[in-house]
């Protein structure tokens, strides 16, 4: 396996490979960032939980490396402009396993560094086979708005990831990493096979894009706002103390949760929770329908 080890002093910064290595006891720290010249934004949420962030692009995605005695899982790989292999590599030895929130293309563009990826069974063949935008559309959204990208990325060459999944996953499976378990949780309605992975011992709620503070999308054709709405009931029957987005704003308040749950509540009262009713305003995050 390829990387360096990585060995922790708390509160005490070291460097290798020209970055800053800091660890402490603040909600997360960055441990580097793409201000110091790279693409990714690396945050520990603990001590073997880190955020690999890409906030240069108006995305904002989050991709999440947990890992275990035995082996590592990287949830969902971002928009695959740089390699996040490296990232990757820096922080861990162990054998790593991608899973895939959902198979949109700003999730999977970075799959095509790890020969071991999962996807929900609902959305396998959005990776092997078919994705439902075409890619101009993609291009289109990758470019909407100005982005430094790295040197030597072309945008207009960028190709949606395809490629056959190792394995496929359902909901209620489990991830054993060696004293830490994660389970599938199936939420679907921002995409048919979309999921949410929940840690009970830390209470951690990997969200995807289910739950963030931002622009809550289900106005897709594949998009379904009624099971969108379903999934965040779901999900608010769980004891989560942090909830881990996958977009935006890194700190999200644990009663978002409720409070999404309230404002589907509110649209669904007034006869609007279907495809085309507009976007609506909930103060920190939207609903677009």
């Amino acid at each position: 396996m390829r990387g360096l080890p990585i060995f922790f002093w708390p509160f005490t910064p070291s460097r290798r490979r020209g970055i800053l290595i800091q660890t402490g006891a603040a909600e997360h720290q960055t441990l580097w960032g793409a201000d110091m010249g790279g693409w990714f934004t690396v945050e520990s949420i603990d001590k073997d939980t880190y955020a690999i962030s890409e906030y240069k692009h108006w995305e904002e995605t989050h991709c999440y490396l947990l890992c275990g005695r035995r082996r590592a899982v990287l949830i969902d790989t971002g928009l695959g402009v740089d390699n996040i292999r490296a990232a990757v590599d820096a922080l861990t030895r162990l054998p790593v396993t991608v899973i895939t929130t959902h198979a949109h293309w700003d999730h999977i563009g970075g799959h095509r560094y790890f020969p071991h990826i999962e996807v929900h069974e609902a959305e396998r063949d959005w990776l092997a086979e078919r994705f439902p935008l075409p890619p101009q559309v993609v291009r289109r959204n990758l470019t909407a708005k100005p982005c430094d990208f790295p040197k030597g990325f072309d945008p207009e060459a960028y190709q949606v990831f395809h490629g056959t999944p190792a394995a496929v996953f359902t909901d209620g499976d489990t991830f054993d990493l060696g004293g830490r378990l994660l389970t599938v949780i199936h939420t679907p309605g921002h995409s048919p096979g979309h999921c949410c992975f929940y840690e009970p011992q830390r209470g951690y709620l990997y969200a995807g894009d289910l739950i963030y503070l931002g622009c809550l999308d289900a106005f897709y054709p594949t998009t379904d706002p009624e099971l969108f709405c379903r999934s965040v009931k779901r999900v608010k029957t769980l004891d989560v103390g942090r909830i881990l987005p996958g977009h935006h704003q890194l700190a999200v308040p644990a009663d978002t949760i409720e409070r999404v749950a309230g404002a589907f509540d509110e649209i669904e009262k007034s006869g609007k929770l279907v495809q085309g009713a507009g976007l609506f305003p909930f103060g920190d995050f939207q609903i677009h329908l």
